[in-house]
């Protein structure tokens, strides 16, 4: 307790620096959360005088914003889970092997990084139209699962590294293939890394508006982050209760794949202390 309170004594700047930008986040989560419940919900922070879950009941309740949410996840999780592998198997060798070009493929995965997605997107579609794949969900999914590819071949590598390979040599002594050493020995150490390359792309499909506003043109391929829009008319008109409940059904599920996330990181962790 004493050192908590010295901590507080001795750097008070800090801690006011951090309350305020705890309230940047809590504030816009509070107006969503009471909105959500309001009937006649406003822009100011107020808890309904009626809770009511009428808004979330007009959301959920449209055949629309269903479709949208259905292909949100859709798209989200196969991104994910096919970066997650497609990362794995490239960072493996990259991680254990020498290469004569290692080091400029590494630079230019590095440089990938940092190119915004919004200086490929004219180039992109000209291809997507030539080819016809516009409006398709299956080649804007596998455009993302590209996209996403550079960062999270660095990020997995980083993990590989931390470990050491004394226990693949034991492995392959024993007479393991180097199949079952990636997914019998490297996969249970690294598993809080594979998790948070999962959220990392997941979140990063969920949340994106670009690629899918130019790539897909029908309403019944678009995800719940362009179709948000529609709460918003051409007159300045905002049906903020609505709005708020189709915000909050919209972090639900990072939160849910956050929670549960957390209890096989929790495992990954135990087991790669274990073994060390």
């Amino acid at each position: 307790m004493k050192k908590s309170n010295q901590f507080f004594a001795t750097r008070p700047h800090e801690v006011v620096i951090l309350l305020v930008i705890a309230a940047l986040f809590i504030v816009p989560f509070l107006w969503m959360v009471f909105a959500s419940l309001d009937a006649a919900a406003r822009l100011d922070i107020r808890w309904p005088s009626s809770p009511t879950f009428g808004n979330y009941a007009r959301i959920i309740g449209n055949p629309a914003n269903q479709t949208a949410f259905a292909n949100g996840l859709v798209m989200s999780f196969s991104v994910a889970a096919l970066v997650v592998v497609a990362a794995l198997l490239c960072a493996y060798p990259l991680s254990r092997y020498k290469f004569g070009f290692e080091g400029p493929f590494l630079y230019g995965l590095l440089f990938l990084t940092g190119l915004p997605i919004s200086a490929i997107m004219i180039p992109t579609y000209m291809i997507f139209f030539s080819l016809g794949w516009l409006d398709s969900l299956f080649f804007t999914t596998l455009f993302l699962v590209a996209t996403s590819l550079p960062y999270n071949i660095w990020m997995m590598k980083s993990f590989l590294d931390g470990i050491s390979g004394e226990l693949e040599e034991a492995a392959a002594i024993d007479g393991a293939s180097v199949f079952q050493v990636l997914t019998r020995v490297i996969v249970p150490l690294i598993l809080p890394g594979l998790f948070v390359v999962f959220i990392f792309a997941f979140l990063g499909v969920w949340s994106n508006f670009l690629v899918p506003f130019i790539l897909l043109n029908s309403s019944g391929n678009l995800p719940p982050a362009v179709t948000i829009y529609q709460f918003f008319s051409s007159y300045g008109r905002v049906s903020f209760g609505d709005l708020a409940a189709y915000s909050a059904l919209y972090t639900t599920p990072v939160l849910v794949l956050y929670v549960v996330a957390q209890r096989f990181m929790t495992r990954g962790y135990a087991l790669s202390g274990a073994v060390k």
